[in-house]
């Protein structure tokens, strides 16, 4: 007797619980506006509901096509503004243009800057991003913020900011007793430190914030003093965080533009790398030179991508 209630208290609430999600799914399908769908067939055993679809478009197409749309304008906008360049010269003028003597002289100060800037960079960012990964400290925060302030900043302000610090007493000091910036190569490379140390102080912290402590610690615990245990546990787990780091600042300092041409100037032959290249052409109306120059930096883009994704992009990276 009791197994028989038993029985039917058991089918009473599978009968109750198949009701409530019956109720459930169709409160959903009612949320997501399916006007389409089908009644539900008969409630005989766990299934999910089925959908009819009629011959007119679905909302699943419908959100795909729309999705679509700004994804492939934006592609063909870049294809075609990159054609655009290839077309514009011709050939033989273009190769010109490309093996002067200028042009090669912008690629060579380019390439040296932006390897120093990048070294530069990352000696002084591995430790920062570590310290603001790991640490807490009073003000913390607010430390946080101000290093992302050259991530937001126009380049021409930071520009700006590094002329007038190196105009005041404390900056006309610095120049006198170690490296002269303003107007100079080595101004190029400070303009170019500053705009990507950000950059790589953002993808160095969040490589560090995904590396658990707990490796530290073990390795703490069999002898490694923490600078060991730094080196030999915490950099080889974030080697793609590094070579990240490292791609996208140097490709962004190859680029850089604003705080160079303010604290560096543009002279032709001393100051003037690709960007630069770029607006003193344009500044002479020689868009064949210009045109070049574009090639190249374009090139130097799909380069630095392709390395990227072969190197670290096992996994997606850029």
């Amino acid at each position: 007797m009791r197994d028989k209630d038993f029985s039917e208290n058991t089918g009473i609430l599978q009968l109750k619980m198949r009701q409530d999600n019956m109720r459930r799914r169709q409160s959903f399908l009612r949320f997501l506006n399916f006007q389409h769908h089908s009644e539900i067939q008969r409630y005989g055993h766990c299934e999910l509901p089925l959908i009819q679809e009629g011959p007119y478009i679905t909302s699943d197409k419908l959100f795909n096509i729309l999705t679509s749309i700004p994804l492939f304008f934006l592609f063909f906008s870049l294809v075609g503004m990159m054609v655009s360049v290839f077309l514009y010269a011709e050939l033989n003028a273009l190769i010109m243009a490309l093996l002067s003597d200028e042009v090669l002289f912008a690629i060579q100060l380019s390439v040296i800057t932006a390897t120093l800037a990048t070294i530069t960079c990352l000696v002084v960012s591995i430790p920062a991003a570590y310290a603001l990964s790991r640490l807490n400290f009073p003000g913390k925060d607010l430390v946080d913020a101000v290093l992302n302030v050259p991530i937001v900043m126009p380049p021409v302000a930071l520009g700006a900011s590094l002329l007038i610090f190196l105009s005041t007493p404390l900056g006309s000091m610095i120049e006198l007793w170690s490296v002269k910036f303003i107007y100079q190569v080595q101004g190029i490379v400070l303009a170019q430190f500053v705009v990507v140390s950000a950059l790589a102080i953002r993808v160095l912290k969040s490589t560090f914030d995904d590396i658990d402590p707990e490796y530290e610690y073990v390795a703490r615990t069999l002898g490694y003093n923490k600078f060991q245990a730094f080196l030999r546990v915490t950099l080889p787990l974030s080697k793609s965080g590094l070579l990240s780091a490292a791609i996208i600042a140097w490709a962004r300092a190859i680029g850089e533009f604003g705080a160079t041409v303010t604290l560096a100037g543009a002279t032709r032959m001393k100051t003037e790398t690709l960007p630069i290249a770029i607006y003193l052409s344009l500044a002479t109306a020689d868009v064949t030179k210009a045109a070049a120059v574009v090639v190249i930096l374009v090139g130097i883009a799909i380069a630095v991508l392709v390395v990227a994704q072969k190197t670290v992009g096992r996994g997606p990276v850029l």
